[in-house]
């Protein structure tokens, strides 16, 4: 059952093959075989392929199996259109566009299974892309708030400034009247006098000032710190939703681009590998001597054209013998007299009812 099951996969005739050798029989079934096997490669490495992309095990499996068939019936197709000549340059003419073919499918399978045999290099380079990527996130997003947090940063620094400069100020005003009241500068007497009275009270009122100063910077201080730790806030919660974005960056398109950045040697190895798997039915009936199949499949098809081309033959004689017999039975006919009477009173009677058409069609439009 198992012989008969990879016969049908190579795409042998079974009814001829059943009359041949045990070999030329084996022979088909080790290509029958070879087919078998490409398309369950196919299969697997389709749904291994999709499950990246959808990460739902049941879909992946089917459009794998729907791949896995239409891989089983493009090979079944290529190897059971080559025919043996006995000519090496007609065959491989005849199976050129086959092996192209062959190279493409080969590319397309080998591709996801290189995927999961390098994983672990592939999620090493994918993680170093994300951290790339999150830094870079980091500065992007950071350019929409720094700006506007160091010119809060800086209304900070010009109040505290402020408020420095004016606290410079009283205590400058403090040395004054008290080196006043000591005797140590201004009028140089010592004693609370009148210009101890002034200095003082200037003093004073700088210090309320001080007070009045210090109370309204503090409240335009604590708005813009308000404001920065909004902005910081903001600026979170902003890396915070944009980084599952980035940790979900392993799809099928990032995990290629990314086996690109491997090695290509390991990766052209398994291509190769996977090329021979694919055109292996091809080049085995290519390099097989021709067998007791393939003549009589090329005897079968001689008899089925050499059939056909007697039809053809058959039908052209009749053709030109049915016209004989016509062309003389019509110059026969043409000088019968009856005949002649008889189409005359009826081409007669066919222009009177035309004349009587038309001039009925003349009378309504007048």
């Amino acid at each position: 059952m198992l012989k008969q099951f990879f016969i049908i996969c190579s795409g042998a005739d079974t009814d001829l093959l059943e009359n041949c050798s045990k070999g030329e029989q084996n022979k088909y079934v080790g290509i029958g075989a070879t087919v078998f096997f490409t398309a369950l490669m196919a299969f697997i490495a389709a749904s291994y392929a999709l499950y990246t992309v959808f990460d739902n095990l049941f879909a992946a499996i089917g459009f794998g199996f729907v791949w896995g068939l239409l891989i089983f019936n493009l090979d079944r197709y290529i190897v059971s259109t080559i025919k043996k000549t006995g000519n090496v340059i007609d065959e491989l003419i005849q199976a050129s566009p086959r092996i192209a073919l062959a190279v493409i499918i080969a590319i397309v399978i080998s591709k996801p299974l290189e995927l999961k045999i390098f994983e672990k290099e592939i999620n090493q380079v994918l993680l170093e892309q994300k951290n790339d990527f999150t830094l870079a996130n980091k500065d992007q997003i950071a350019l929409q708030y720094t700006p506007k947090i160091e010119n809060l940063n800086n209304d900070i620094k010009n109040l505290q400034n402020e408020i420095s400069s004016k606290e410079t100020e009283v205590n400058a005003l403090y040395n004054t009247y008290i080196a006043e009241a000591e005797g140590r500068e201004g009028t140089l007497l010592l004693g609370k006098g009148p210009v101890y009275k002034e200095k003082r009270e200037k003093h004073d009122a700088a210090l309320l000032e001080l007070q009045q100063l210090k109370e309204t910077n503090k409240s335009k201080i604590e708005a813009n710190e308000a404001q920065i730790a909004q902005l910081n806030t903001e600026y979170q919660t902003q890396v915070t939703t944009s980084q599952p974005i980035i940790d979900n960056f392993d799809g099928l398109m990032a995990r290629v681009n990314a086996l690109g950045k491997l090695p290509w040697l390991p990766s052209f190895f398994i291509f190769l590998l996977f090329l021979a798997i694919e055109t292996s039915p091809i080049f085995a009936k290519l390099l097989s001597p021709k067998g007791e199949y393939d003549i009589k499949f090329n005897e079968s098809e001689a008899d089925l054209k050499s059939w056909a081309l007697q039809n053809e033959s058959q039908r052209k004689s009749v053709l030109v013998a049915d016209n004989t017999i016509n062309d003389k039975i019509y110059e026969d006919l043409s000088n019968e007299e009856e005949l002649y009477v008889y189409k005359k009173k009826i081409s007669r009677e066919l222009m009177k009812k035309q004349q009587e058409a038309f001039y009925n069609k003349q009378t309504k439009i007048l």
